[in-house]
Formats: structure tokens, C-alpha cells, sequence
């Protein structure tokens, strides 16, 4: 996933500087290197997007196996603090925070655990 987001990242500043050198080649009035750029620009776009649909179906194959588990609730502000505690305690506690990409996916206001069991 990190290899994703730094070739996303990588072909964006690639877009980003085609776009400066496109509004300079438009103000000094030059066209020959215009269709090349537009034909780069559309290929770098197309890619970016197939990226960010590969990196939000991994996402999705996780927030639903996480979802499939029988019991979730809120993790207490005590038990934050104690995470390592709590993990011990509960064996296979998943923990999605909502400011992560998983957690806004699964569309969380507050740190959630699930597992297999009540804890």
C-alpha cells in the first residue's frame, strides 16, 4: 500500500510539473511540443486513477473482513492509553482510528475495536 501512495504521489508531481511546462509553452506561443504533452497528461492521469482504485479495493477487502467480526464497540479513553494492555487481554482485537483512510472508509466518529469475542 505505501508502494502505491509513493508511485501515486510520484506520477502526480510528474502531472504537476507537465502542467507548468504546458503554461509556458503556451505564453512564449511555441505548439509543437503541446500534443506531446497533452498525450503524456492523459496516460498519467489514466494511471493515477487505476492506482487509487487499486489502493481503495485493498482498503474495501479489509474493512469488510474487519466488519465480519461478531462484536465492536468503542475503546474508552483509559483504554487508549493502556492499547498495549488491552491487546494482551483481547486476542485478535482489531483497532481502527477515524482519522485513518480504513477508518474514514468504514465511516467511524470514534476509536473502534472488533473482535471475535466480547471484551
Amino acid at each position: 500500500m505505501k508502494q502505491q501512495a509513493a508511485e501515486i504521489k510520484r506520477l502526480s508531481d510528474r502531472l504537476d510539473a507537465l502542467n507548468r511546462k504546458e503554461k509556458e509553452i503556451i505564453t512564449k506561443g511555441l505548439d509543437t511540443d503541446l500534443s506531446e504533452i497533452d498525450a503524456e497528461k492523459v496516460t498519467l492521469q489514466a494511471e493515477i486513477e487505476r492506482l487509487r482504485q487499486e489502493k481503495s479495493q485493498v482498503l474495501s477487502a479489509k474493512a469488510q473482513k474487519i466488519q465480519k467480526m461478531p462484536f465492536s464497540r468503542p475503546i474508552t479513553k483509559a483504554e487508549q492509553a493502556d492499547m498495549g494492555a488491552l491487546k494482551k487481554k483481547v486476542k485478535g482485537l482489531e483497532v481502527v482510528h477515524p482519522m485513518t483512510a480504513l477508518g474514514r472508509e468504514m465511516g467511524l466518529k470514534e476509536v473502534t475495536g472488533y473482535a471475535r469475542g466480547k471484551f
